[in-house]
Protein backbone atom coordinates (compact mmCIF):
# COMPACT_ATOMS: atom_id res chain seq x y z
CA UNK A 1 0.00 0.00 0.00
CA UNK A 2 1.08 3.21 -0.78
CA UNK A 3 1.98 5.49 2.69
CA UNK A 4 1.62 8.58 0.15
CA UNK A 5 -1.89 7.72 -1.01
CA UNK A 6 -2.97 6.60 2.82
CA UNK A 7 -3.16 10.13 4.20
CA UNK A 8 -3.64 12.09 0.68
CA UNK A 9 -6.92 13.94 1.51
CA UNK A 10 -7.26 14.69 -2.40
CA UNK A 11 -10.08 13.24 -4.03
CA UNK A 12 -10.80 12.87 -8.28
CA UNK A 13 -13.82 11.87 -9.58
CA UNK A 14 -15.51 12.36 -13.38
CA UNK A 15 -18.55 12.09 -15.18
CA UNK A 16 -19.21 11.62 -18.80
CA UNK A 17 -21.48 14.69 -20.16
CA UNK A 18 -24.44 13.00 -21.07
CA UNK A 19 -26.59 16.01 -21.22
CA UNK A 20 -29.01 17.42 -19.01
CA UNK A 21 -29.03 15.38 -15.91
CA UNK A 22 -31.84 13.82 -13.62
CA UNK A 23 -32.73 12.02 -10.11
CA UNK A 24 -30.84 9.27 -10.45
CA UNK A 25 -27.75 11.53 -11.08
CA UNK A 26 -28.48 13.47 -8.41
CA UNK A 27 -28.70 10.91 -5.53
CA UNK A 28 -25.88 8.95 -7.28
CA UNK A 29 -23.21 10.87 -7.34
CA UNK A 30 -23.94 15.16 -6.89
CA UNK A 31 -24.82 14.77 -3.23
CA UNK A 32 -21.92 12.57 -2.59
CA UNK A 33 -19.90 15.54 -4.17
CA UNK A 34 -21.30 17.82 -2.24
CA UNK A 35 -20.55 16.44 0.64
CA UNK A 36 -17.08 15.09 -0.06
CA UNK A 37 -15.94 19.14 -1.30
CA UNK A 38 -16.58 20.07 2.20
CA UNK A 39 -13.76 17.68 3.54
CA UNK A 40 -11.37 16.73 0.74
CA UNK A 41 -9.31 18.28 -2.00
CA UNK A 42 -11.49 17.89 -4.72
CA UNK A 43 -11.62 17.58 -8.60
CA UNK A 44 -14.76 16.67 -11.01
CA UNK A 45 -14.10 16.76 -14.43
CA UNK A 46 -16.24 16.53 -17.60
CA UNK A 47 -15.09 12.97 -18.49
CA UNK A 48 -15.51 13.87 -22.35
CA UNK A 49 -13.05 11.51 -23.51
CA UNK A 50 -14.48 8.69 -21.56
CA UNK A 51 -17.95 9.57 -23.56
CA UNK A 52 -15.79 9.27 -26.78
CA UNK A 53 -15.03 5.68 -26.23
CA UNK A 54 -18.78 4.72 -26.63
CA UNK A 55 -19.73 7.73 -28.80
CA UNK A 56 -17.33 8.69 -30.94
CA UNK A 57 -20.30 8.39 -33.32
CA UNK A 58 -22.13 11.08 -32.06
CA UNK A 59 -19.51 14.93 -31.72
CA UNK A 60 -22.77 16.95 -32.43
CA UNK A 61 -23.83 16.70 -29.05
CA UNK A 62 -21.33 16.64 -27.18
CA UNK A 63 -20.52 20.25 -26.53
CA UNK A 64 -24.10 21.14 -25.79
CA UNK A 65 -24.18 18.33 -22.94
CA UNK A 66 -20.62 19.03 -21.23
CA UNK A 67 -22.06 23.00 -20.78
CA UNK A 68 -25.87 21.67 -19.51
CA UNK A 69 -24.38 18.97 -17.37
CA UNK A 70 -21.92 21.62 -15.75
CA UNK A 71 -24.85 24.26 -15.23
CA UNK A 72 -26.62 20.79 -12.80
CA UNK A 73 -23.50 20.30 -11.23
CA UNK A 74 -23.87 24.11 -9.90
CA UNK A 75 -27.20 24.26 -9.31
CA UNK A 76 -27.05 21.05 -7.18
CA UNK A 77 -24.34 22.59 -5.29
CA UNK A 78 -20.96 21.53 -6.13
CA UNK A 79 -19.14 24.73 -5.51
CA UNK A 80 -16.23 26.08 -7.24
CA UNK A 81 -14.77 27.63 -4.31
CA UNK A 82 -14.38 23.95 -2.55
CA UNK A 83 -13.69 22.12 -5.78
CA UNK A 84 -11.94 22.11 -8.94
CA UNK A 85 -14.10 22.16 -11.72
CA UNK A 86 -12.85 21.50 -15.43
CA UNK A 87 -12.81 19.66 -18.33
CA UNK A 88 -10.44 16.21 -19.36
CA UNK A 89 -9.71 17.05 -22.89
CA UNK A 90 -8.64 20.59 -21.74
CA UNK A 91 -6.25 18.97 -19.26
CA UNK A 92 -4.03 16.97 -22.15
CA UNK A 93 -1.24 15.88 -19.43
CA UNK A 94 -4.36 13.41 -18.73
CA UNK A 95 -3.50 11.86 -22.68
CA UNK A 96 0.51 12.52 -22.27
CA UNK A 97 0.44 10.09 -18.84
CA UNK A 98 -2.30 7.56 -20.33
CA UNK A 99 -0.20 7.20 -23.56
CA UNK A 100 2.93 6.53 -21.25
CA UNK A 101 0.88 4.17 -18.72
CA UNK A 102 0.25 2.06 -22.36
CA UNK A 103 3.90 1.54 -22.50
CA UNK A 104 4.04 -0.71 -18.76
CA UNK A 105 0.71 -1.92 -18.50
CA UNK A 106 -0.09 -5.67 -19.66
CA UNK A 107 -2.77 -6.05 -21.92
CA UNK A 108 -4.21 -8.85 -19.88
CA UNK A 109 -4.82 -6.33 -16.82
CA UNK A 110 -7.30 -4.51 -19.10
CA UNK A 111 -9.02 -7.74 -20.97
CA UNK A 112 -10.36 -8.99 -17.48
CA UNK A 113 -11.49 -6.04 -15.84
CA UNK A 114 -15.06 -6.73 -15.04
CA UNK A 115 -16.90 -3.66 -17.24
CA UNK A 116 -15.08 -4.33 -20.14
CA UNK A 117 -17.34 -7.35 -21.23
CA UNK A 118 -20.24 -6.46 -19.25
CA UNK A 119 -20.24 -3.38 -21.67
CA UNK A 120 -19.51 -5.15 -25.15
CA UNK A 121 -23.00 -7.02 -24.23
CA UNK A 122 -25.02 -3.96 -23.35
CA UNK A 123 -24.15 -1.58 -26.09
CA UNK A 124 -23.87 -4.37 -28.62
CA UNK A 125 -25.67 -1.82 -31.19
CA UNK A 126 -22.19 -0.01 -31.26
CA UNK A 127 -18.98 -0.92 -32.30
CA UNK A 128 -16.87 -1.36 -29.60
CA UNK A 129 -13.70 -3.30 -31.07
CA UNK A 130 -11.89 0.11 -30.40
CA UNK A 131 -8.47 0.58 -28.78
CA UNK A 132 -10.33 3.56 -26.85
CA UNK A 133 -12.81 1.26 -25.54
CA UNK A 134 -10.39 -1.27 -24.51
CA UNK A 135 -8.21 1.43 -22.66
CA UNK A 136 -10.65 3.00 -20.82
CA UNK A 137 -10.34 2.02 -17.61
CA UNK A 138 -5.79 2.85 -18.32
CA UNK A 139 -7.40 6.36 -19.20
CA UNK A 140 -9.80 6.11 -15.55
CA UNK A 141 -6.30 5.31 -13.79
CA UNK A 142 -4.42 8.29 -15.82
CA UNK A 143 -7.02 10.40 -14.54
CA UNK A 144 -6.77 10.13 -10.97
CA UNK A 145 -3.08 9.24 -11.30
CA UNK A 146 -2.72 12.47 -12.76
CA UNK A 147 -3.53 14.16 -9.34
CA UNK A 148 -1.99 11.68 -7.41
CA UNK A 149 -5.28 11.36 -5.73
CA UNK A 150 -5.29 9.56 -2.45
CA UNK A 151 -9.36 8.66 -2.66
CA UNK A 152 -11.64 7.61 -5.78
CA UNK A 153 -15.62 7.28 -4.46
CA UNK A 154 -17.02 4.70 -6.41
CA UNK A 155 -19.69 2.43 -5.88
CA UNK A 156 -18.74 -1.50 -5.63
CA UNK A 157 -18.99 -1.99 -9.70
CA UNK A 158 -16.46 -0.22 -9.78
CA UNK A 159 -13.72 -1.25 -7.24
CA UNK A 160 -11.74 -2.89 -9.62
CA UNK A 161 -11.11 -0.02 -12.18
CA UNK A 162 -9.26 1.59 -8.52
CA UNK A 163 -7.78 -1.66 -7.77
CA UNK A 164 -6.39 -1.58 -11.76
CA UNK A 165 -5.10 1.56 -10.72
CA UNK A 166 -3.17 0.40 -7.84
CA UNK A 167 -1.91 -1.90 -9.74
CA UNK A 168 -0.43 0.20 -12.67
CA UNK A 169 0.86 2.25 -10.20
CA UNK A 170 2.83 -0.10 -8.58
CA UNK A 171 4.30 -1.39 -11.54
CA UNK A 172 5.08 2.01 -11.93
CA UNK A 173 7.08 2.78 -8.78
CA UNK A 174 8.55 -0.46 -9.19
CA UNK A 175 10.11 0.00 -12.52
CA UNK A 176 10.52 4.14 -12.03
CA UNK A 177 11.37 4.61 -8.62
CA UNK A 178 14.86 4.10 -7.95
CA UNK A 179 16.18 7.10 -9.71
CA UNK A 180 19.63 7.93 -9.69
CA UNK A 181 21.19 9.18 -6.87
CA UNK A 182 17.87 8.19 -4.76
CA UNK A 183 19.02 7.83 -1.42
CA UNK A 184 21.90 11.39 -2.09
CA UNK A 185 18.14 13.30 -2.40
CA UNK A 186 16.34 11.52 0.06
CA UNK A 187 19.00 12.99 2.96
CA UNK A 188 19.22 16.22 1.10
CA UNK A 189 15.39 16.18 1.42
CA UNK A 190 15.35 15.53 5.73
CA UNK A 191 17.87 18.05 6.37
CA UNK A 192 15.19 20.85 4.73
CA UNK A 193 12.63 19.54 7.71
CA UNK A 194 15.25 21.30 10.55
CA UNK A 195 17.63 19.55 12.82
CA UNK A 196 14.79 17.92 15.69
CA UNK A 197 12.43 16.41 12.64
CA UNK A 198 16.00 15.45 10.66
CA UNK A 199 16.48 13.83 13.83
CA UNK A 200 13.22 12.19 14.86
CA UNK A 201 12.83 11.31 11.27
CA UNK A 202 15.72 8.92 11.17
CA UNK A 203 15.26 7.30 14.47
CA UNK A 204 12.02 6.93 13.44
CA UNK A 205 13.31 5.37 10.19
CA UNK A 206 15.75 3.05 11.94
CA UNK A 207 13.37 1.83 14.39
CA UNK A 208 11.12 0.93 11.58
CA UNK A 209 13.56 -0.87 9.48
CA UNK A 210 15.29 -2.11 12.63
CA UNK A 211 12.81 -3.33 14.61
CA UNK A 212 9.34 -3.26 12.67
CA UNK A 213 7.88 -0.64 14.89
CA UNK A 214 4.88 -0.31 13.03
CA UNK A 215 3.81 2.32 14.92
CA UNK A 216 7.73 4.35 14.59
CA UNK A 217 6.33 3.84 11.03
CA UNK A 218 2.67 5.25 10.98
CA UNK A 219 4.51 8.63 13.48
CA UNK A 220 6.77 9.16 10.70
CA UNK A 221 3.79 9.31 8.06
CA UNK A 222 2.11 11.53 10.02
CA UNK A 223 4.95 13.84 10.49
CA UNK A 224 5.97 13.79 6.80
CA UNK A 225 1.88 15.08 5.77
CA UNK A 226 2.52 17.77 8.57
CA UNK A 227 5.65 18.87 6.66
CA UNK A 228 5.35 22.43 4.81
CA UNK A 229 8.62 22.84 4.05
CA UNK A 230 9.55 19.97 1.61
CA UNK A 231 7.89 19.80 -1.57
CA UNK A 232 5.53 16.99 -2.45
CA UNK A 233 8.27 14.94 -4.71
CA UNK A 234 10.43 15.25 -1.91
CA UNK A 235 7.47 14.12 0.60
CA UNK A 236 6.82 11.60 -1.64
CA UNK A 237 10.98 10.54 -1.17
CA UNK A 238 10.82 10.23 2.23
CA UNK A 239 7.74 8.02 2.54
CA UNK A 240 10.20 5.15 0.03
CA UNK A 241 13.23 6.15 1.96
CA UNK A 242 11.28 5.30 5.18
CA UNK A 243 9.92 1.66 3.96
CA UNK A 244 12.97 0.94 2.59
CA UNK A 245 11.73 1.14 -0.89
CA UNK A 246 12.53 3.44 -3.52
CA UNK A 247 10.73 7.01 -4.75
CA UNK A 248 6.97 6.73 -4.69
CA UNK A 249 6.38 8.77 -7.60
CA UNK A 250 2.60 7.57 -8.63
CA UNK A 251 0.49 7.13 -5.38
CA UNK A 252 -1.62 3.96 -4.94
CA UNK A 253 -5.39 5.81 -4.40
CA UNK A 254 -8.24 3.73 -2.27
CA UNK A 255 -11.62 3.27 -3.57
CA UNK A 256 -13.63 5.32 -1.35
CA UNK A 257 -17.26 3.16 -1.05
CA UNK A 258 -20.10 5.23 -1.40
CA UNK A 259 -23.51 4.83 0.24
CA UNK A 260 -25.54 5.89 -3.47
CA UNK A 261 -29.51 6.00 -2.53
CA UNK A 262 -30.93 3.55 -5.36
CA UNK A 263 -32.90 5.90 -6.93
CA UNK A 264 -35.92 4.33 -8.84
CA UNK A 265 -37.43 5.20 -12.51
CA UNK A 266 -40.68 5.70 -12.99
CA UNK A 267 -41.38 2.39 -14.15
CA UNK A 268 -39.60 0.68 -10.93
CA UNK A 269 -36.32 0.08 -12.86
CA UNK A 270 -33.35 1.42 -12.66
CA UNK A 271 -33.52 5.41 -13.63
CA UNK A 272 -31.99 6.08 -17.41
CA UNK A 273 -32.49 8.01 -20.03
CA UNK A 274 -32.07 4.89 -22.07
CA UNK A 275 -35.95 3.90 -20.20
CA UNK A 276 -37.71 6.46 -20.36
CA UNK A 277 -38.46 6.75 -17.02
CA UNK A 278 -36.60 9.94 -15.66
CA UNK A 279 -37.41 13.48 -13.88
CA UNK A 280 -34.57 15.49 -14.54
CA UNK A 281 -33.01 18.30 -12.24
CA UNK A 282 -34.64 20.95 -14.44
CA UNK A 283 -38.18 19.90 -14.92
CA UNK A 284 -40.47 21.81 -15.01
CA UNK A 285 -43.15 22.07 -11.88
CA UNK A 286 -46.03 21.21 -13.77
CA UNK A 287 -44.59 18.15 -15.51
CA UNK A 288 -42.98 17.01 -12.61
CA UNK A 289 -46.31 16.50 -11.05
CA UNK A 290 -47.98 15.15 -14.18
CA UNK A 291 -45.22 12.26 -13.91
CA UNK A 292 -45.91 11.51 -10.53
CA UNK A 293 -49.28 11.82 -10.95
CA UNK A 294 -49.47 8.83 -13.85
CA UNK A 295 -46.50 6.17 -12.00
CA UNK A 296 -47.95 2.65 -12.50
CA UNK A 297 -48.76 1.38 -8.51
CA UNK A 298 -49.43 -1.92 -7.53
CA UNK A 299 -51.77 -3.91 -10.51
CA UNK A 300 -53.50 -5.47 -7.48
CA UNK A 301 -55.33 -2.31 -6.91
CA UNK A 302 -57.78 -1.84 -9.52
CA UNK A 303 -59.96 -0.09 -7.44
CA UNK A 304 -59.46 2.21 -4.83
CA UNK A 305 -61.07 -0.41 -2.51
CA UNK A 306 -58.55 -3.24 -3.40
CA UNK A 307 -55.70 -3.91 -0.83
CA UNK A 308 -52.10 -3.86 -2.38
CA UNK A 309 -48.41 -4.18 -1.34
CA UNK A 310 -45.97 -1.21 -1.39
CA UNK A 311 -43.30 -3.62 -2.08
CA UNK A 312 -44.65 -4.59 -5.54
CA UNK A 313 -45.21 -0.16 -6.63
CA UNK A 314 -42.87 1.73 -7.72
CA UNK A 315 -44.17 4.73 -5.77
CA UNK A 316 -42.89 2.68 -2.62
CA UNK A 317 -39.18 2.64 -3.77
CA UNK A 318 -39.41 6.84 -4.23
CA UNK A 319 -40.92 6.78 -0.65
CA UNK A 320 -37.52 5.19 0.60
CA UNK A 321 -35.64 7.82 -0.69
CA UNK A 322 -37.95 10.95 0.13
CA UNK A 323 -40.12 9.83 3.33
CA UNK A 324 -39.30 9.63 7.23
CA UNK A 325 -40.42 6.34 9.00
CA UNK A 326 -43.41 7.86 10.00
CA UNK A 327 -44.29 8.70 6.22
CA UNK A 328 -43.63 4.91 5.35
CA UNK A 329 -45.97 3.75 8.20
CA UNK A 330 -48.94 5.65 7.05
CA UNK A 331 -48.13 4.39 3.56
CA UNK A 332 -47.50 0.91 4.36
CA UNK A 333 -50.85 0.66 6.28
CA UNK A 334 -52.48 2.43 4.33
CA UNK A 335 -52.28 0.44 0.92
CA UNK A 336 -52.09 -2.43 2.64
CA UNK A 337 -56.11 -1.57 4.25
CA UNK A 338 -56.99 -0.04 1.15
CA UNK A 339 -57.60 3.00 4.10
CA UNK A 340 -55.47 5.28 1.28
CA UNK A 341 -55.96 5.54 -2.68
CA UNK A 342 -52.53 5.66 -4.74
CA UNK A 343 -53.02 9.81 -5.62
CA UNK A 344 -52.94 9.90 -1.73
CA UNK A 345 -50.00 8.16 -1.26
CA UNK A 346 -47.92 9.96 -3.88
CA UNK A 347 -48.84 13.13 -2.36
CA UNK A 348 -45.94 13.45 0.04
CA UNK A 349 -43.33 12.18 -2.63
CA UNK A 350 -44.57 14.94 -5.28
CA UNK A 351 -44.05 17.70 -2.49
CA UNK A 352 -40.74 16.43 -1.69
CA UNK A 353 -39.93 16.14 -5.11
CA UNK A 354 -41.01 19.24 -5.71
CA UNK A 355 -39.48 20.97 -2.89
CA UNK A 356 -36.28 19.13 -3.56
CA UNK A 357 -36.00 20.71 -7.30
CA UNK A 358 -37.52 24.24 -6.53
CA UNK A 359 -33.88 25.10 -5.37
CA UNK A 360 -32.25 23.59 -8.07
CA UNK A 361 -34.10 25.11 -10.85
CA UNK A 362 -33.68 28.80 -9.55
CA UNK A 363 -29.97 28.26 -9.35
CA UNK A 364 -29.72 26.99 -12.58
CA UNK A 365 -31.68 29.85 -13.73
CA UNK A 366 -29.18 31.90 -12.45
CA UNK A 367 -26.36 29.82 -14.71
CA UNK A 368 -28.43 29.37 -17.84
CA UNK A 369 -28.77 33.43 -17.98
CA UNK A 370 -25.02 33.79 -17.62
CA UNK A 371 -23.20 31.39 -19.73
CA UNK A 372 -20.22 33.26 -19.61
CA UNK A 373 -20.13 32.42 -15.71
CA UNK A 374 -20.26 29.13 -16.49
CA UNK A 375 -17.26 29.42 -18.69
CA UNK A 376 -15.17 31.30 -16.57
CA UNK A 377 -15.25 28.54 -14.03
CA UNK A 378 -14.37 26.11 -16.33
CA UNK A 379 -11.62 27.97 -17.36
CA UNK A 380 -10.39 28.82 -13.77
CA UNK A 381 -10.62 25.06 -13.36
CA UNK A 382 -9.30 23.70 -15.86
CA UNK A 383 -5.82 25.58 -14.74
CA UNK A 384 -5.74 24.99 -11.44
CA UNK A 385 -6.22 21.33 -12.60
CA UNK A 386 -3.29 21.81 -15.20
CA UNK A 387 -0.82 23.02 -12.41
CA UNK A 388 -1.04 19.74 -10.38
CA UNK A 389 -0.70 17.63 -13.69
CA UNK A 390 2.06 19.40 -15.34
CA UNK A 391 3.88 18.82 -11.83
CA UNK A 392 2.87 15.25 -11.73
CA UNK A 393 4.16 14.84 -15.62
CA UNK A 394 7.20 16.45 -14.88
CA UNK A 395 8.52 13.97 -12.35
CA UNK A 396 7.07 11.26 -14.33
CA UNK A 397 8.90 12.39 -17.87
CA UNK A 398 12.16 12.44 -15.72
CA UNK A 399 11.49 8.77 -14.04
CA UNK A 400 11.02 7.44 -17.48
CA UNK A 401 14.16 9.17 -19.05
CA UNK A 402 12.00 11.61 -21.11
CA UNK A 403 14.08 14.77 -19.81
CA UNK A 404 16.28 15.78 -22.20
CA UNK A 405 18.47 18.60 -20.88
Amino acid sequence: MSTAATANNRVVSGMRPTGRLHLGHYHGVLKNWVKLQESYECFFFVADWHALTTHYEEPQVMAENVWDMVIDWLAAGVSPGAARLFIQSRVPEHAELFTLLGMITPLGWLERVPTYKDQQEKLRERDLATYGFLGYPLLQSADILIYRAGLVPVGEDQVAHVELTREVARRFNHLYGREPGFEEKAEAAITKMGKKNAKLYRDLRRRYQEQGDAQALEVARAMLESQQNISLGDRERLFGYLEGSGKIILPEPQALLTEAAKMPGLDGQKMSKSYGNTISLREEPEEVEKKLRTMPTDPARVRRTDPGDPEKCPVWQFHLVYSDEKTREWVQEGCRSAGIGCIECKQPIIEAVQAELRQIRERAREYEEDPSAVRSIINEGCERAREIARETMEEVREAMGLEYK
